[in-house]
């Protein structure tokens, strides 16, 4: 199918991208945490894949090779957004839960934390903790070295322990009040 797509076969390439499109999106929304934002990366990284697709020398490693660009896509939909100062959303929670507001806080906390994350340290936990890809494989998705990968996920780990315990911390008002 992806040797199809490469000579130019527009049905290949449709179905091709209607069986990446949904790991993609869902990919693309863990990273910048807007459903909008994750649709507009989608579609360049859609645009991008077709206009690339030649260059691929792997077919077999195509999952790997869009992952990688809708990553770049997502990167630089969040540098716009940082210029734009466009504001992020939270997410719904996933699953089903017995109380709505249960828990509340603490997902708004951890937006909040993962929010101030670079997006290449973004891409490492979405993709580590959501993907549930091992560091080899982030290293070749993000066409980076190993590495760089335990390094960005170790500062990545740092930045929201950071975040979430200077959160916790009682402002001065609370402690008067006490």
């Amino acid at each position: 199918m992806v040797e199809r797509a490469q000579r130019g076969d527009l049905d290949a390439f449709a179905s091709i991208a209607f069986e990446l499109s949904d790991r993609l999106m869902g990919l693309a929304h863990r990273i910048l945490r807007d459903h909008g934002a994750a649709e507009e990366a989608l579609q360049v990284a859609l645009l991008r894949i077709w206009k690339d697709l030649p260059s691929l020398r792997e077919p077999d490693a195509v999952d790997a090779w869009a992952a990688r660009i809708l990553v770049r896509a997502c990167q630089d939909s969040l540098r716009h957004t940082r210029r734009s100062g466009r504001v992020l959303q939270l997410l719904p929670q996933e699953g089903h839960v017995e109380d709505p507001s249960a828990g509340f806080g603490e997902r708004q906390e951890l937006e909040r934390a993962f929010g101030t994350l670079s997006a290449d340290h973004r891409a490492v936990v979405v993709l580590h903790y959501y993907r549930d890809l091992s560091l080899a494989d982030i290293a070749g998705t993000l066409d980076i070295p190993i590495g760089t990968v335990r390094s960005r996920l170790h500062y990545a780990r740092r930045a929201l322990r950071v975040a979430l315990e200077a959160e916790a911390a009682p402002t001065i008002t609370e402690v008067r009040a006490r």
